[in-house]
């Protein structure tokens, strides 16, 4: 698949002088600090059109001049960047034990955030109205009165165009109308964005992601924790599915007529290896102990690092189920590289060995020889940070410099 190299638009100035703003915009974005010159050199606009859009994106506050120290003879040249401290969205991860608000900048760095129980009973008239009053307590926190967008990430099949639920199974939502909800809660708000929250983190990897996932354009985010869900991304844009639910790889057979799960069906992916199906194994393990009731996914992290046999043993079979996962993600997607996210990649050097093995004993035409498999390269909870990312893209635009 490839990308477009251009957009054809005649006859409308105002519309051409947009999309130039939104390419330029863009650039900026992911190539700061980067000048003038080398902006109009990537783009082939000329340099008059170039300063005249980069002139007005400064008065906006939306980017900032820096001059830079050379050695070389001359003037010093002007880098410019997203300006920081002046434009910020808000956040909103809603998840069936804990949820979290959080106040982010456009540059994706988290100002100030705050995590509330999802306890008693999920319902999601009370949820959502926390999930409001505390952004509030945040805005007034930090003195941010005007939020550019609020951007809202749950683990289930949302419709992002109408603002709607179809179904959260760990919540136990069902056709919910989560925009009207929170509109009614945040009136002052206008601009919401609504995504399951797998691929909410898989569009902030793409997003803010480090190192090698920069030089990745086809990838699926796998993201690990209550649940199990994905995102899946080819030539750098997010899929989302006729009926929203591309990437529900959680909800694939694993073992026919194997454990119950949440979905209703038996042997999915998630109740093998999810950070609840690797805590209940791992209780199953113990005789009635100091373990055996009361231990969470960050305990039996914290015991496998002391060398308990059992936690090791229940991380790498999590990381075995996993790969049975994988193999069939790369059977249906043949991407590029798979990236895991939650707090299982703590435990990383227990479970890569493990999901490598079994990938290449599930492989197809050997479809896995040149996969990467990487742990998240974020340092925010990705859900939270894809949430947050659902608004900062509206800022922008999709028109993307690609040559």
């Amino acid at each position: 698949m490839t990308a477009a190299k251009s957009h054809v638009i005649g006859g409308n100035a105002k519309m051409v002088r947009s999309i130039n703003r939104s390419a330029i915009l863009n650039l900026i974005r992911t190539r700061q600090p980067i000048s003038r010159v080398d902006i109009a050199r990537t783009t082939g606009l000329n340099k008059s059109t170039v300063s005249s859009i980069v002139n007005d994106l400064i008065t906006e506050n939306l980017i900032a001049e820096q001059e830079l120290q050379d050695q070389n003879p001359g003037r010093n040249p002007i880098q410019l960047s997203l300006k920081q401290g002046t434009h910020f969205v808000g956040a909103i991860n809603i998840d069936s034990v804990v949820s979290r608000v959080a106040i982010v900048d456009i540059n994706g760095n988290m100002i100030q955030k705050m995590r509330f129980s999802s306890y008693p009973d999920n319902e999601p008239e009370k949820l959502l109205k926390n999930a409001a009053d505390y952004l509030r307590k945040l805005q007034k926190r930090t003195g941010i009165e005007t939020l550019e967008g609020v951007g809202v990430s749950v683990a289930g099949i949302v419709d992002r165009a109408r603002e709607f639920v179809h179904v959260a199974p760990n919540l136990d939502w069902h056709d919910l109308e989560i925009g009207e909800i929170l509109r009614r809660y945040l009136p002052e708000q206008v601009d919401f964005r609504f995504e399951n929250d797998a691929k909410a983190s898989a569009l902030a990897e793409l997003w803010f992601g480090e190192g090698r996932i920069k030089q990745i354009h086809d990838f699926v985010f796998l993201s690990v924790g209550i649940g199990i869900g994905a995102g899946i991304v080819v030539n750098r844009k997010l899929l989302d599915g006729f009926n929203h639910s591309a990437g529900e790889f959680g909800h694939t057979t694993l073992f026919e007529n194997g454990e119950l799960c949440s979905c209703g069906n038996h042997g999915c992916l998630e109740v093998y290896a999810s950070d609840r199906a690797t805590v209940k194994r791992f209780k199953k393990r113990q005789s009635a102990g100091a373990h055996s009731d009361d231990v969470n996914l960050t305990e039996l992290l914290a015991l496998a690092r002391q060398g308990n046999a059992d936690a090791i043993r229940t991380f790498k079979e999590t990381g075995n189920y996993l790969g049975k996962g994988i193999a069939n993600i790369v059977k249906a997607v043949d991407p590029q590289a798979v990236v895991i996210g939650g707090k299982i990649s703590q435990a990383w050097d227990l479970i890569y060995p493990e999901i490598m093995n079994s990938v290449k004993a599930n492989d197809l035409f050997h479809l896995s020889r040149t996969l990467e498999i990487l742990p998240s390269s974020l340092k925010i909870r990705p859900r939270l940070l894809g949430a947050a990312t659902l608004a900062i893209r509206e800022m922008f635009s999709d028109y993307q410099i690609v040559r």
